[in-house]
């Protein structure tokens, strides 16, 4: 099926939506997926649990124990669906907004609440997880996911390579050079563009003239535009993908059209550049909604299920908040370590001589924990 999602006065063209938000289950001849009743309530799982870390992050934030918090309010089904299509061997590329690819690759949430703490540098092992570590640089990491990419061609290894970034990066250098670069090695690699209406204040008509997905013909390349709010279509879709690019078949950008709830960041002010009835809207659209309807309707679940969840998602919440605040702060000498992978001789002196700085103070270079 095709459907239509409408941001303010313009409507986009179509896009596939297997999901209505009603709870409708429709079907497309392409992007079709049979899915258990256990799996269903899987991604149901997933959805709640992950807005309820990133509700928490908020609050964190807001009560000053965060620096900073980009939120993924509205686009939970994007990240779950897309996430939940990645193999073992696949390896995600993020920006710094894919909280929900990072719940689907078994990063433990508050690693992710640590660099925003700023505890650590991203507190995971990217190999482990096979989820790269976050970019703030705009787009940057489309050309680390190319190169990657490559690799694993040259390896022969049965992997594809999964690439995260918003509408405002796709007016990046990078996002284009690397999709210069995939198109003519046919690299193994999904360039997924979560268009979700705003760069920061910047709606999606200061971006392009066209649709985002049909950038890709110029490039070489197919593109698809998915109902980012339907994780049914966006797992389908990702999925296909995915094996696509695995086979040999190359790249695909997929726009999940989809739309950010809250701020960009929590030093915005949404309030400032868009109306109260867009986001009204969109609300209708919610991704949990849909599927907390499908279950029900087609008596897939019951409100035990349903309460269980809530309870599961409250206990996160409450976990995540209380191992974030016992965080040990770094040492300060801690900034030194991992610039270069072996010792460097100015890095050294560097550090002596910030520690003998340090020491000038009452307590000298002691930990924020010991202090």
């Amino acid at each position: 099926m095709t459907a239509e999602a409408p941001r303010g006065a313009d409507a986009p063209p179509e896009l596939i939506q297997l999901l209505t938000p009603e709870g409708e289950r429709v079907e497309h001849p392409d992007y079709d997926i049979e899915l258990t009743a256990e799996e269903v309530r899987s991604l149901y799982r997933d959805l709640v649990l992950v807005r309820r870390v990133d509700l928490e992050a908020v609050a964190l934030q807001r009560q000053g124990e965060l620096g900073l918090w980009a939120s993924l309010l509205g686009q939970e089904a994007a990240q779950i669906g897309s996430g939940r299509a990645l193999t073992d061997a696949d390896m995600a590329f993020p920006t710094y907004r894919e909280h929900g690819v990072a719940w689907c690759r078994d990063v433990d949430p508050v690693k992710l609440l640590g660099m925003f703490r700023g505890v650590n540098h991203g507190g995971w092992d990217p190999y482990e997880h096979n989820f790269h570590l976050y970019t703030i640089v705009i787009g940057s990491q489309t050309l680390h996911a190319v190169g990657y990419a490559m690799g694993v061609q040259r390896d022969g290894a049965e992997a594809a390579t999964i690439v995260y970034f918003g509408d405002g990066a796709t007016s990046q250098g990078d996002v284009n050079e690397s999709f210069i670069w995939a198109s003519v090695f046919n690299a193994p690699v999904v360039f997924f563009c979560q268009n979700n209406q705003w760069a920061i204040s910047e709606p999606l008509e200061k971006q392009t003239r066209i649709p985002l997905y049909k950038r890709a013909s110029g490039f070489g390349f197919p593109g698809i535009r998915v109902d980012g709010n339907d994780v049914f279509a966006c797992l389908a879709v990702t999925r296909k993908a995915l094996a696509d690019a695995r086979s040999g078949q190359g790249p695909t950008l997929i726009e999940a059209f989809t739309y950010r709830m809250g701020a960009h960041t929590t030093s915005d002010d949404p309030t400032r550049y868009r109306v109260a009835n867009e986001l009204e809207a969109w609300k209708l659209k919610d991704p949990i909604e849909r599927v907390k309807a499908y279950l029900f309707k087609n008596q897939l679940a019951d409100q035990e299920f349903f309460d269980k969840v809530d309870a599961e998602a409250d206990a996160l919440g409450k976990d995540v908040r209380r191992r974030c605040l016992e965080l040990p702060d770094p040492k300060p000498e801690a900034m030194f370590d991992h610039v270069y992978g072996g010792p460097h001789a100015l890095v050294d002196e560097e550090r002596e001589q910030y520690l003998a700085y340090l020491a000038g103070f009452e307590g000298g270079a002691e930990t924020g924990a010991e202090r």
